[in-house]
């Protein structure tokens, strides 16, 4: 049965052994490989260009005998195959119309073929000599008996794309070989028309470096198409008599290659890959120069040609495709340096243009000893270094509280010496009691009035753990940081996106600056950055100081400790940042429901093994702190833009801050979705 769920589908490339001119022992092998497909739930498998003659018959194909085998094999195979297979399949031959011979594609379901298309463009220079046998598309005699080519799907070898009844945003364009070369592609206009996966049909012979040519051209086509696109190319089991066939296959999705085959297998190929075709639609559906690219094409626009799938239902089966449980970090070392190269590079140029504008104001920056701030004091000591302005010009502020631990206020005072800024230490603990007494705010219900601070402290150390719940007292620590940091100068913002996305960030504190260089990095990079440029742009004393703090536990050391005790967790709090940036990926990037979600997350490789159960507790917490927390988004100080997800309300993301989050939320209510 043809898979789908949560809008995926799943597609297969097939290569299968051929038997030059001989069609029906080509059946046989193309039978077997749909009877594997129907296995492994695939709804569309596509073979090779001419794949029931042979792409390389040469002048057997003005043979009457070859032709007309063709054709039987085509019948033959469209009836045999809905007794193995129950999805769709597109197959390549040589079909005699109107005193014409065509190569084309035909598009078989169970119940017979739906339609056919012909070869546009025809290769004639080099090793090619198509124009000897067939006619390109342009050629063919319009039928004008409409009615006719509905009940006649094999007559009517016009441009048209296939659009599924029953499955939501499926649609089929198909193209073969060099169509897809030339510098507009029939795929292009069958996309614009409504096709999702996009289908070429090809017998591409082996030439040193024409493979990743070839895999340049896929990618690329499937991304500005905004489609899935499915490659399958002849074998090596073609005749050899001057070119070799490799039997490339790949499938792409939106500018990603999902699966590749090997090449010069001898033994038949299947290649399956499931393809999100409701992002895609959804991809389209934000793009609005998409559709008006769509309305501006002149020309009469492809025919579509409807048809059901029966049989196709939703089916919660493993994936055939890599769901990355971090999608804001490459899984490739060289991906991940250039990746993390190119944000620090925008990071900079962000804030040296800002830099220049506000001229020769202060800078100052809140040095925790944590990562966020790491990020942005590195960032802002290789802006002043691009300046050719002193280092010193920075002023950076620790400012210790009753949470801060140790190993932090050693690692920031290092941090700031060895990087050659200009240092301040103010400890607030003493301020911090004095707003307490001013509110008449008692701290975890301990009476402060009239008592010193160090009798408070004393009380604080004893305090059992299951009291240690107090947001004014949390509050308080960071507004007095920031007062600090605004009376200072220019203040560098240090929050990151993820914090944003749950509003884990004080109004009008650590969410507020003149300038934020990491405004639109999730916390998952983050570490990662800083890594980065520990390994690669510091040198020591200060890299070892990088290294550590990439090891310490994510915390905002707001609350007490008692000596020995571990530091206040963030994660522990409003849960694992791996789970809530994979979340705001796929919640933002791609506009996917709460619980395709829960589902993507569930095939997911997490550093820890999360249950079902916690992955759905978790995003239940995340969908009501982005909805609850979308005011502190509202008035967010400028910041770069680096990837493609970002909550700029000038730029990517304008919501009301008073939307109601009942609707994301029922779709989680219950069993797994």
């Amino acid at each position: 049965m043809p898979f789908y769920h949560h809008g995926l589908f799943r597609v297969a490339c097939a290569v299968p052994r051929v038997h030059v001119a001989d069609c029906a022992a080509n059946v046989r092998e193309i039978l077997s490989l749909l009877s594997k497909a129907e296995e492994q739930g695939v709804g569309l498998v596509a073979f090779p260009e001419l794949c029931l003659t042979g792409y390389t018959c040469g002048d057997l194909f003005h043979q009457k005998q070859l032709i007309t085998a063709a054709y039987e094999a085509l019948l033959n195979l469209s009836q045999e195959s809905a007794k193995v297979y129950s999805g769709l399949a597109v197959v390549g031959l040589p079909l005699e119309r109107n005193g014409l011979l065509f190569n084309v594609a035909v598009l078989l379901s169970p119940q017979g073929p739906i339609g056919m298309v012909a070869k546009s463009y025809l290769p004639n220079y080099k090793e090619f000599y198509e124009h000897r046998w067939f006619a390109p598309a342009v050629k063919h005699r319009l039928i004008s008996n409409e009615a006719n080519t509905k009940t006649e799907p094999l007559q009517d070898p016009s441009s048209k794309w296939f659009q599924c009844r029953n499955v939501p945003d499926f649609g089929i364009g198909i193209e073969i070989c060099e169509d897809f070369w030339v510098p507009s592609p029939p795929s292009s206009q069958l996309a614009m028309a409504g096709a999702t996966i996009l289908v070429n049909l090809s017998a591409s012979n082996e030439i040193i470096g024409k493979a990743s040519y070839r895999r340049q051209l896929v990618t690329s086509q499937s991304g500005r198409c905004m489609a899935a696109y499915l490659y399958v190319s002849s074998g090596p089991t073609e005749s050899t008599t001057d070119l070799v066939f490799g039997g490339h296959c790949m499938i792409a999705e939106n500018g990603v290659l999902l699966a590749e085959a090997k090449r010069f297998e001898r033994e038949p190929t299947l290649l399956v890959a499931d393809v999100d075709i409701e992002r895609l639609a959804q991809e389209r559906l934000r793009t609005g120069s998409f559709s008006d690219m769509a309305y501006a094409t002149t020309g009469p626009a492809p025919k579509v040609v409807a048809f059901q799938l029966d049989g196709c239902e939703p089916e919660p089966l493993p994936l055939r495709r890599e769901v990355a449980a971090h999608p804001f970090v490459p899984g490739k070392s060289d991906e991940l340096h250039e990746r993390c190269e190119e944000i620090f590079a925008i990071q900079v140029a962000g804030l040296a243009k800002r830099i220049e504008h506000v001229n020769q104001v202060s800078l100052s920056l809140g040095v925790s000893g944590g990562l966020d701030s790491t990020l942005a004091l590195l960032v802002a000591c290789k802006t002043l270094d691009r300046l050719k302005q002193p280092r010193s010009r920075l002023i950076g502020l620790t400012l210790p509280g009753f949470g801060t631990s140790t190993r932090t206020l050693k690692n920031a005072r290092s941090l700031m010496q060895h990087l050659g800024v200009r240092s301040r230490e103010v400890d607030i603990r003493s301020q911090c009691f004095t707003e307490f007494q001013l509110l008449g705010h008692a701290p975890f219900g301990i009476p402060i009035q009239n008592q010193t601070l160090s009798a408070f402290e004393t009380e604080l150390a004893n305090l059992p753990a299951d009291r240690r719940q107090d947001l004014v007292f949390e509050n308080v620590q960071a507004r007095v940081r920031t007062q600090l940091l605004m009376n200072t100068g220019f203040v560098i913002g240090t929050g990151d996106l993820s914090e944003l996305a749950l509003g884990w960030c004080t109004y009008n504190a650590d969410h507020m600056s003149m300038y934020n260089p990491n405004v639109s990095i999730p916390k998952t990079l983050v570490r990662f950055l800083v890594r980065w440029a520990a390994e690669h742009e510091f040198a020591e004393p200060v890299r070892s100081v990088l290294l550590d703090i990439v090891q310490t536990v994510i915390s905002p050391e707001l609350l007490p400790m008692q000596p020995g005790e571990q530091v206040q967790s963030t994660e522990s709090s409003i849960g694992p940042y791996e789970l809530h940036d994979f979340f705001l990926y796929h919640f933002l990037r791609y506009g996917a429901k709460p619980e395709k979600i829960l589902f993507l997350a569930s095939q997911a490789a997490f550093e820890k093994h999360y249950t079902t159960e916690e992955i759905r507790h978790w995003l239940v917490v995340f969908l009501r702190r982005f909805f609850t927390h979308q005011f502190k988004r509202s008035c967010l100080p400028d910041g770069p833009k680096v990837g493609s997800v970002s909550l700029s309300p000038r730029g990517d993301w304008r919501m009301p801050s008073d939307a109601a989050v009942p609707m994301w939320l029922k779709g989680l209510e219950g069993p797994s979705a």
